[in-house]
């Protein structure tokens, strides 16, 4: 039996989900793990029912009063719908009996049970198990989606309509519904049966092939930049067609997926093949038309220095103490220092690996010359950019798990809100 798993405010029955719930229960639906980090709103029929607070409370939040039902697993959707619930939302995340999401097996490491994976990428849900195969599940979560603004599903096209979950049937019983599909490939072509996992997308999309050292082989990213990427563009995607709604009345489906995700976001390397024929190749940390723009060795680790015009140019060469270099007509301009990339590179690495990481930020302080360390997990959460920035690290226990709340990922400034 599945525990509760991120926080003791949110049971099961509660709610928007009281009434189905012990009907559900003989119909092989019953309630997962509750995820809240933050009060829900009240029950109700979402921000079309008016049970938006009222106005000029001082603790409103952009999102409160509207209801997702989330139907999503693993991390594109679980991303999306998780900032959805950062900025108030409620959100009702759908898992199977027994199991379910898949991400709750993924570790370790645990917090207690707990995937801290899985506690990652789903903090401000509730979570409720239903057995969609079985029609008393289908009939509860059609009765969910009458009651919500927004609908978020990764299933493969073409299977939710099989269980009559697709749009066109939940737009019959929720005209106001936004829904959004999530898959690997979008809705039509040759390929969009395939499952859709980052590491496939982000190779399919070209993402492999100009990540890692320039003269190594193909590399992931360090963490699952597509599925990310996507849930950025579903986040903000589902913003927009609630925005929509409340112009036109009408709800509207959504259609995001990982690899057309992916490709928009190789921007200008794409737009290097798409309007010069330039194939893209690996880099490492360097950039391929800016220089001196990369980690650079030190004498006890990395720092990474960027020169984004000839003026900051100017100021490296003068704090690393090589005026000369600034002056050779080699490196008068980018476009100079791209072509004679090499010899400039080898100059600079030499300089930079005579001091320790720390003497190089001291000297860079306050010059206006873009920089930084390369930083592990513990440097990243003891830089005081980052505390002030989000209040990290603020510890929550509660009995089953122990997470960090993230409470400045999105600022919204309003005095007279408090936000």
């Amino acid at each position: 039996m599945l525990r509760a798993g991120l926080g003791r405010r949110s049971r099961c029955c509660g709610g928007l989900w009281r009434s189905p719930c012990p009907a559900a229960a003989s119909g092989s639906a019953r309630a997962l793990s509750a995820a809240s980090a933050s009060p829900s709103p009240g029950s109700g029929g979402g921000a079309r029912s008016g049970d938006a607070p009222p106005a000029g409370a001082s603790n409103v939040k952009p999102l409160d009063g509207v209801k997702i039902l989330d139907l999503t697993r693993i991390l594109a959707g679980p991303f999306a719908t998780m900032n959805l619930g950062d900025l108030g939302a409620e959100v009702i995340k759908v898992e199977r009996p027994g199991a379910g999401d898949d991400t709750r097996a993924w570790g370790p490491p645990f917090a207690g049970t707990e995937s801290v994976y899985f506690l990652s990428v789903n903090r401000n849900k509730k979570s409720i198990a239903i057995n969609m195969k079985d029609s008393k599940g289908v009939k509860l979560i059609k009765e969910l989606a009458a009651a919500s603004d927004v609908f978020v599903e990764n299933f493969v096209p073409g299977k939710l309509a099989e269980m009559g979950l697709g749009y066109e049937d939940i737009k019959k019983i929720a005209p106001h519904i936004v829904y959004c599909s999530i898959t690997g490939y979008g809705q039509t072509g040759p390929v969009v049966q395939r499952g859709g996992y980052d590491s496939i997308a982000a190779a399919v999309s070209g993402l492999m092939h100009i990540t890692g050292h320039e003269d190594g082989e193909p590399v992931r990213a360090g963490v699952a930049m597509t599925d990310l990427a996507t849930g950025l563009y579903t986040y903000g995607a589902i913003m927009a067609g609630l925005l929509q709604r409340y112009k036109t009345g009408k709800g509207l489906h959504i259609d995001c997926n990982l690899l057309s995700t992916q490709v928009a976001c190789l921007t200008h390397v794409a737009a290097n093949y798409l309007n010069c024929k330039i194939e893209a190749k690996r880099w490492g940390t360097a950039h391929g038309s800016i220089v001196p723009y990369q980690a650079f060795k030190t004498k006890d680790g990395y720092i990474v220095v960027g020169a984004g015009n000839d003026h900051q140019f100017v100021t490296v060469c003068k704090i690393l103490n090589l005026p000369e270099v600034s002056k050779d007509s080699r490196y008068k301009t980018n476009t100079l220092r791209v072509q004679n990339r090499k010899e400039l590179i080898d100059i600079l690495s030499t300089r930079f690996s005579e001091k320790a990481t720390t003497e190089w930020l001291q000297l860079f302080e306050g010059h206006g010359v873009p920089y930084g360390p390369i930083n592990n997990m513990q440097q990243v959460f003891s830089d005081p950019q980052e505390i002030w920035t989000t209040r990290l690290p603020e510890l929550c226990n509660d009995l089953l798990m122990m997470y960090l709340k993230y409470d400045c990922i999105h600022c919204f400034k309003d005095t007279s809100s408090g936000l």
